[in-house]
């Protein structure tokens, strides 16, 4: 066909159908003798990897091996019979014609014998080997062909095709026996096509059904491939590019909403166990190769990702060069339609066919590229989520100083997607120079040197990004510290929120949180009003740059045409996406590589010493423990070390106690022999096994018995001795559910003593050589503690290595050696007598343990006659066991509960179905109403129509060729254009502007909501929902609300806005086009409404299932050190490994249903554009305007874009609206009582007697649970000493908690001062009250802010409690004074000074009533003995009511109320309780006093 201009030879070349002229009569045999060769040559070398990977594989599971394969039977399927006929069939044509060339019977059409010869021998050889693979595929089982195999099958079929079909097509003569033969082989080489694009072998495997020993393994292999099934994995060709593998999921979530084991499996490459490992592997490379810096991980990313990127890139560069065929054709379509009565339909018909098929090209290209790259960036996600956490595990106590669990969680949200997210933008590196190279290239055919005008000012806008891209990368860096900042006070917040609550300091600590929050609104309004201003320089781009390109061409007399302009203008609107690219991906780039400099420079943190401690096997020597010549410290630059001069040496079974005053060394010392404090000097070994209890108890969430276990194997009897040595077995009949009852965060539904007990029994359990106990005696009480010591330490773990820290005196005697610890020296050592003798600080506190213990003797003495005063220990169990009575636990454990669910912490609640219109409605009128979404819509309304119009315009004023005239002078036709298009760019700016306003504006009030909401929850709301559910929502859901969710909205809008102003103008052209639009218009709808349901439940999941990782991240980050104690790192990584699988599933099958959306949804607007293409082409000349019909062909280019992008931004805006439901959601917590009343305050100097009356006072958690308190009636008098006692579980601490009003009452009243405290605001309550915590609570900050919180004291005021609460002269002796630091939960303080600190602030609040909830469980006996002093003076007129299981205590209060079961046991002076010998109290003082009856020889020794 020839053509009368040569403007169209690049679609000539697209559409050419003629076959090649083939002049070399043996072209095919030298073609296919090198693919033969080819062929042969990867197959040798495919084989050859294979065998030597199977040679250094080969091992001990060779024989596992075998049996999996001998309980298999295989099935063959029709398609694995037909690979195998087809290639045995070729193989024999090709052995027959073969044997008839050395006979001379058949004529070949190569002119050489030689070639002939070779390329019939070559092509049986490899159909030979091809036959016996296939054979062989049985006896392997394989599941899919081979990659080289299918790969074969597809090169034979194109070869055949190209040459076999030429030669018989174009035959003149009969056909012979070669042309019969090549037929079959064309035929058979069809067959094997489509089986390679299939790809399955059809091999179905079966278990045998022979009663054998592997049938156990066939059934275990069974369930494994099941789990591990994966649709995407098991994926054809085909359906990877159709995305059809995942219409199952399709089918069952439109039928049902879709649960989480709906969801199918990851392929095994995605799974987080092989990317960490991957990723593990390279980091370990990189850092041999270039040593440590920020440089190495950057490199190890690279190396991670390559493979997959470069695939990725191919994808791009394809779609790129793909997507220019259109604009480049269309100058060739305006000119066959000005000219249609000198061409053939054909010609036009081919066009078509050539932008169709382009088309087509460009959407399969840029489905698999936007596809593989969210899979990749899933990958790396996976990859670095594992290595924070496998980090956080290690980090030394200085670098968890300088890096808290909040930034941590930040660096695993926030960091960690910002990294992948640059995965998805990398591929415009490869596109930006292909787009920009294929624009200069169609407009300089079109305009010549015009070109060069439109180059230069791309280049101009392009590089007006740079000093922005600069700035925003400033403001980008100051969101993520803003962001950090708010996010560790948060976290901080949520952990001691019952203190806050307790102490009235919510308000002050919500209004920290709303400064930190400004701080960071401020970084996020320049960062969004730099973005609205770059955004406006960009859309208006195309336009600027359209206009100086028409006024060049204008100057240097170049022609336009009408086809010539709407080509450009196609080409300009090309160009947008390069331009808008570019500023996305300096953004993506800035964010990540803060993002990447974060996270590189936390992996490069120190980490514990790893030679710290030298582990030796038990039987290597006699010594479980042995220290010498130690120095350590907790801050290595410190100039005095923590501990000095450390010599030790605990032969095996020792039982070595640890003592002194508080913060004197002694948990040190024990982090010492675990490794966990920075080893300066010396040699630490430990023979065996270790297990660790630390002194403030960490339990996981989960259930009792998980956490004794503890990754242990359960085995029955071993587990009843352990709990019953360790006191749990009354505790597990009181609990709903036994030892399967659920503990809530932290334990928060747990007593103190519980919490300790279980984790007791956890080391217990774990069977170890050496035990470290800190302070495991101190949350207990007296009966609880004795038994722990004779039937645990002394009983269950005699033959065992046991070092423990102690303030009681009592469990002291039994120890075959006792260290004394003073200034971080063992300053004594030896047996109690020992050192009772050597006079020089131990009697010291001895002294102070006899003194408490003769007054609480004397005062038994005086009350009546104590005969019988030490019984033998079998009437000392009897006592116990009747003290031992029904009791409650403190929150949701009690016997009438059985029947109650277990379950504390219940599953995170998710809406279900559709997202409602009330969510939309919310976000949409939070801001003024809703005013500015009309004006907004306005805004792209105008800009959209006066693009239209500009466009329109040069279209209908340009002159259809070269030779007509326009239809007004340049000069005009160009001012109108550049008005109209400096109009749209105007319109532009409005909206970016007031998008940013609007929402940044709208996340704000929902922040605000949000969080005075959860400040306003009560505690049952904190005690059953993990900390991890509340920071992913004031984290990742924010951010999302931040920065994405207005655009998102916005976006919908405006391409919908677009689509029908395309709409408008191909129907303008050609009416007809509607006809077709409006079916297709309604299956796009189907296919949304379809793919809706599915894709919103899988992204509902994909949000509830990234707390857990965040929760399981915090959980393991607080008890990093049991972990490693325990050598547990390897466990707690495959559960996060697990959690991050869990994560993937439903957040891979979200990418993947968006892209099963995008491509279908591209095909059809394929479908409309080239219905409207053959129509054009069809319809009679005259009909329409050939350059309006260029400028319809010009929008229609964009339709499957613009379509994709209309379905896309619904979907993606919906799925994002997730986000809002989940925070409005926390906006609508049922709120606690009013802070203040006003109609019910008291008076100013309330409470100014401290009486305190108990009204029928009953006490339940919820409604459905029963009462832990019961009928509780009796007064507490004002100015007078209150003890509270009674068994761990009684319900003393509930009583403090109704008191503060943390638990309302469901029955009675409490009255202080003739004031209903249930009448009046919580915060004027619990500011009048002071408190002492049972868990002291410590703020990130320094001393000063963690005395006076809210600034009301003096420093002299300060430095007075300070004195009196024993810590002056420690904070004297630091260089900042009240200023020292105090870090994330006071670590670097021991437990003991930072209950002095609580100790102090109710010194300076002087409340006339003060609660001291075992305020002094952690001090040793002399420091509690000069507290008690002090508190007996300071509030000498004030109500003091005290929870102790130190009886001496409470021996000397005004009252005792003793608690049993949840009602008053008893309720009098300790004097008339000890006066009747039944009495409960009685029996608690007996208990006491025979726990220290080894005392009475020590009194006369000190005498």
């Amino acid at each position: 066909m020839s053509l009368p201009f040569g403007s169209a030879d690049m679609g000539l070349l697209l559409i050419r159908t003629q076959w090649p002229q083939l002049n070399s009569p043996c072209m095919k045999e030298h073609i296919s003798i090198t693919m033969q060769l080819a062929f042969l040559a990867f197959f040798v070398i495919h084989f050859a990897w294979k065998w030597f990977g199977v040679v250094r594989n080969r091992g001990g599971n060779d024989l596992q091996e075998d049996l999996k394969k001998q309980c298999i039977t295989v099935k063959q399927s029709f398609s694995y019979k037909l690979s195998l006929l087809c290639s045995v069939s070729i193989f024999g044509t090709h052995c027959f014609i073969l044997l008839l060339l050395f006979q001379d019977s058949v004529v070949s059409r190569c002119d050489s014998s030689v070639s002939s010869f070779s390329a019939e021998t070559s092509q049986a050889l490899s159909w030979l080997i091809v036959s016996v693979y296939v054979m062989k595929i049985k006896a392997w089982r394989l599941l899919k062909f081979p990659w080289i195999l299918r790969s074969w099958w597809l090169c034979s079929f194109i070869l055949s095709l190209t040459f076999n079909a030429h030669f018989i097509t174009t035959k003149q003569d009969p056909l012979g026996f070669q042309d019969y033969a090549d037929l079959t082989g064309l035929v058979a080489s069809l067959f094997l096509l489509s089986i390679s694009i299939r790809g399955n072998t059809g091999l179905h495997l079966l278990e045998s059904s022979e009663v054998t020993e592997p049938l156990l393994l066939c059934s275990e292999t069974e369930h494994i491939k099941k789990s591990s099934f994966s649709p995407y994995g098991n994926a054809t060709l085909f359906q990877r590019i159709t995305f059809s593998w995942i219409n199952p999921l399709f089918s069952l979530g439109y039928k049902k909403p879709l649960e989480k084991d709906d969801v199918p499996n990851i392929d095994v490459k995605d799974s987080a166990q092989t990317c960490s490992q991957a990723f593990d592997k390279n980091l370990k490379t990189t850092i041999e190769q270039e040593g440590p810096g920020r440089a190495f991980f950057y490199k190890s990313v690279l190396r991670f990702v390559w493979k997959k990127a470069a695939i990725n890139a191919v994808f791009a560069v394809v779609n790129a060069s793909t997507a220019y065929i259109g604009p480049y054709l269309i100058n060739d379509f305006v000119v066959f339609l000005t000219k249609k009565q000198d061409q053939s339909l054909n010609y036009g018909y081919l066009l078509a066919l050539g932008f169709l098929s382009a088309k087509i090209v460009e959407t399969v290209t840029q489905r698999q590229w936007i596809f593989g790259a969210r899979q990749l960036g899933m990958r790396l996600r996976a990859a670095l989520i594992s290595h924070i956490y496998q980090k956080g595990l290690l980090l030394s106590s200085q670098s968890r100083q300088s890096h808290t669990s909040g930034e941590i969680i930040n660096y695993m949200s926030v960091d960690v997607q910002r990294i992948t997210d640059f995965i998805w933008y990398v591929n415009t590196i490869w596109m930006l120079p292909i787009q920009i190279s294929a624009a200069i290239f169609i407009l300089q055919k079109h305009l010549g040197l015009g070109a060069v005008a439109a180059l230069v000012t791309t280049l101009m806008v392009m590089a007006c990004n740079y000093p922005l891209t600069r700035i925003q990368r400033t403001y980008q860096s100051d969101i993520m510290n803003a962001k950090d900042e708010r996010m560790k006070a948060t976290s901080e917040i949520l952990k001691n929120m019952k203190i806050l609550k307790l102490q009235a300091w919510d308000n002050q600590f919500l209004n920290k949180v709303k400064r930190l929050r400004k701080k960071e609104y401020d970084c996020l309004w320049k960062s969004l009003r730099l973005q609205a201003f770059t955004t406006f320089i960009l859309w208006g781009a195309p336009a600027l740059i359209s206009v100086v390109t028409f006024v060049t061409c204008m100057l240097i007399g170049v022609k336009l045409t009408s086809g010539a302009v709407l080509s450009a203008l196609a080409t300009f609107q090309m160009l947008q996406s390069p331009i808008f690219g570019l500023p996305d991906l300096l953004s993506a780039l800035v964010q990540s590589k803060v993002s990447a400099d974060r996270i590189a420079s936390y992996l490069q943190q120190s980490e514990t010493q790893k030679d710290a401690v030298e582990y030796l096997s038990k039987d290597h020597t006699e010594l479980s423990v042995e220290i010498e010549n130690g120095a350590f410290s907790w801050e290595p630059e410190a100039s005095r070390p923590t501990l000095d001069e450390i010599e030790l040496r605990v032969q095996k079974g020792m039982k070595v106690a640890i003592c002194g005053a508080v913060g004197s060394g002694k948990s040190s010392l024990l982090s010492s022999i675990l490794g966990e404090i920075q080893k300066l000097r010396g040699t630490v070994r430990v023979s065996g096994k270790q297990a660790y209890v630390p002194q403030s108890p960490w339990i996981l969430t989960g259930t009792i018995r998980d956490n004794i276990l503890f990754g242990s194997i359960y085995e029955s009897e071993k587990y009843e001795r352990t709990v019953k040595a360790c006191a749990l077995i009354k505790d597990f009949e009181l609990f709903s559910n036994g030892d399967m009852t659920e503990i809530g965060e932290r334990g928060i539904n747990m007593s103190g003593g519980q919490k300790q007990r279980i984790q007791i029994a956890r080391a217990v359990y774990q069977d170890a050589d050496v035990y470290l106990l800190d302070d495991p005696f101190s949350a207990v009480d007296a009966h609880t503690g004795r038994q722990l010591f004779e039937e645990c330490l002394m009983g269950i773990l005699k033959e065992k290595t046991v070092l423990y820290v102690t303030h009681q005196v009592e469990f002291l005697p039994a120890a075959d050696l006792i260290l004394v610890m003073q200034n971080g020296r063992v300053k004594q050592a030896g047996r109690f007598q020992e050192l009772l003798k050597q006079n020089i600080g131990f009697e010291v506190l001895v002294g102070a343990h006899n003194e408490a213990l003769e007054s609480i003797l004397s005062i038994e003495k005086s009350s009546r006659n104590f005969k019988e005063e030490y019984k033998d220990d079998n009437d000392s169990a009897a006592i116990a066991e009747s003290l031992q009575t029904q009791r409650d636990s403190e929150h949701n454990i009690s016997t009438e509960n059985k029947k109650k669910e277990a379950k504390l912490v219940q599953d995170e609640e998710t809406e279900k179905g559709v997202i409602g219109k009330e969510v939309y409605l919310a976000y949409l009128r939070t801001v003024k109403g809703g005013l500015l979404v009309p004006i907004i819509i306005l805004a792209q309304s105008c800009f959209q129509m006066l693009q239209i119009a500009s466009n329109y315009w040069m279209a209908w004023t340009a002159p259809p060729t070269a030779e007509s005239k326009p239809k007004l002078s340049m000069n005009k036709i160009l001012l109108v254009y550049a008005l109209l298009a400096a109009g749209s760019s105007l319109c532009v700016l409005a909206r970016t502007i007031l998008v940013a306003i609007g929402g940044l504006s709208t996340a704000e009030k929902f922040f605000s909501r949000m969080l005075c909401s959860i400040f306003r929850a009560p505690m049952s709301f904190f005690d059953s929902t993990p900390t991890g559910r509340i920071l992913n929502r004031v984290s990742t859901d924010q951010s999302v609300l931040d920065l994405e969710m207005a655009i998102k909205l916005g976006w919908c809008a405006f391409s919908i806005i677009q689509i029908v102003g395309t709409i408008f103008v191909m129907s303008q052209v050609a009416w007809q086009v509607c006809v077709i639009f409006i079916p297709v218009a309604v299956a796009c709808v189907f296919y949304q409404r379809y793919y809706t349901p599915t894709a919103r439940e899988l992204s509902r999941m994909s949000g509830v299932e990234r707390a857990p990782i965040l929760h399981h991240f915090a959980e393991s980050l607080a008890g990093a050190t049991t972990i490693r104690a325990f050598d547990q790192r390897d466990r707690f990584i495959s559960s996060n490994l697990t959690l991050i699988d869990n994560h993937s599933r439903p957040w891979f099958h979200v990418a993947s249903a968006m892209e099963w959306l995008s491509f279908r949804l591209n095909l059809l607007s394929h479908f409309v554009f080239a219905f409207s293409l053959v129509l054009l082409v069809t319809l009679p000349e005259g009909v329409i305007n050939p350059s309006i019909a260029g400028l319809g062909v010009t929008y229609g280019l964009s339709l499957n874009v613009l379509q994709a992008q209309v379905i896309w931004n619904i979907c993606n805006a919906e799925n994002k609206m997730i986000s809002v439901e989940r925070i409005l959601q926390y906006s609508k917590i049922p709120s606690e009582a009013p802070l203040v009343v006003d109609a019910h305050r008291p008076l100013d100097n309330w409470p100014n007697v401290g009486s305190i009356v108990f009204r029928d006072l009953q006490v339940r958690y919820a409604e459905h649970f029963p009462a832990v308190l019961k009928n509780i009636t009796c007064e507490f008098p004002g100015g007078k000493k209150i003890g509270v006692v009674g068994r761990t579980g009684s319900g003393k601490s509930t009583l403090i908690q109704a008191l503060f009003r943390i638990v309302e009452p469901s029955q009675g009243t409490i009255v202080i001062d003739n004031v209903d405290i249930t009448k009046i605001g919580l915060h004027d309550l619990r500011s009048r009250l002071g408190i002492i915590p049972q868990d002291p609570a410590l703020f990130d900050g320094t001393v000063r802010v963690n005395l006076d919180p809210l600034a009301q004291y003096t420093d002299h005021e300060l430095w007075e409690a300070l004195d009196k609460c024993q810590l002056g002269d420690v904070l004297r002796a630091k260089d900042e004074k009240l200023d020292a630091t105090v870090v994330e939960n006071g670590e670097n303080w021991s437990v003991g000074q930072r209950q002095l600190v609580c100790l102090g602030r109710v010194l300076l609040k002087k409340s006339n009533i003060l609660v001291l909830d075992e305020a002094t469980a952690s001090v040793d006996s002399a420091t509690d003995g000069v507290i008690q002093k002090i508190i007996t003076h300071e509030f000498k007129d004030r109500t003091v009511v005290t929870i102790a299981h130190r009886i001496h205590t409470v021996i000397e209060s005004d009252l005792v109320l003793v608690l049993s079961d949840g009602r008053i046991a008893e309720f009098d002076s300790p004097a008339k309780l000890l006066e009747r010998e039944d009495s409960f109290f009685s029996k608690l003082i007996k208990e006491y006093s025979m726990r220290s009856k080894h005392f009475t020889s020590s009194n006369n020794l000190l005498s």
